[in-house]
């Protein structure tokens, strides 16, 4: 079943030059991009910087309204909803963004962070909203003793873990993670990333996984699309572009991935094991 269906969509910036008599010029940041992503599917975006795939992301969730194109989730076009139908589409699509402390409000404790969505929806937990934050805090893997601390008293890792647990609150049918692992140490990264394939293991829902680091892409999708300077090159399983990538971009981006030298390697293990 397809979830969300991101058509032909086109965003231009325009920008002015310094000075009075400046010309204003446009900037084409995505040109004409579509994908879908399937119920339940991780389809990952991948790009360097300036690439255009966090602004793809960001159309995709409606925080960004698209010069051209269409965004479709779960069948109705969403593109230029409102009111009700809006606030349905942000009950069902939620973002975690890349650096968690400018993304929590540092006045705000925990308890209030998570439970922020459900005052905007307008609605009330059984059981409390105390209980509910800290079900949610144990199952992203925080102390539910902590719920009453505010962000600064917490570390990168923790913080992004509070985020998610913010995304999870409503039950979303979409999360987009808008390089929401770049910011951490790698160790920390590892830990976050098996949490959010348990969690969709548990629940079910798909990600828009957006990211520059092609390990962390291979690790966690099962689709991908490679962006270029606001297009997408190149779309298909995992394997595929993994194994066998057709655009020249896509290939020079695999070939700038460090790898290990297999003689080296096999003689340090040969060392190892003497």
């Amino acid at each position: 079943m397809t979830l969300l269906q991101v058509c032909g969509v086109t965003k231009e910036f325009v920008t002015r030059g310094e000075g009075t008599m400046a010309r204003k010029s446009v900037f084409t940041a995505v040109d004409d991009v579509s994908f879908e992503v399937e119920l339940g599917e991780t389809l990952a975006i991948v790009g360097e910087s300036g690439s255009g795939k966090s602004t793809t992301a960001r159309i995709a969730a409606r925080l960004l309204e698209p010069t051209a194109g269409t965004v479709v989730f779960d069948g109705q076009d969403v593109t230029r909803a409102t009111g009700k139908e809006l606030a349905s589409f942000r009950n069902n699509v939620q973002v975690v963004f890349q650096d968690p402390f400018s993304s929590l409000n540092p006045r705000y404790t925990v308890e209030r962070i998570i439970t922020a969505p459900l005052t905007y929806q307008g609605i009330t937990p059984k059981g409390g909203r105390r209980a509910f934050t800290q079900e949610l805090m144990e199952r992203v893997g925080l102390n539910p003793d902590h719920c009453r601390r505010y962000p600064a008293q917490f570390s990168g890792g923790q913080a992004q873990r509070i985020g998610i647990a913010r995304a999870l609150a409503v039950n979303p049918k979409l999360v987009i993670c808008d390089e929401a692992v770049s910011a951490l140490d790698v160790s920390i990264q590892a830990q976050v990333l098996e949490l959010l394939m348990r969690l969709q293991r548990e629940s079910g829902f798909s990600y828009v996984f957006i990211a520059h680091d092609l390990a962390v892409v291979r690790q966690i999708s099962q689709r991908v699309a490679v962006m270029n300077r606001g297009r997408i090159v190149e779309v298909g399983t995992r394997d595929q572009v993994f194994g066998d990538p057709q655009d020249e971009y896509t290939k020079t981006l695999l070939a700038a991935v460090p790898r290990i030298n297999p003689e080296w390697d096999a003689r340090r293990r040969g060392k190892r094991a003497s």
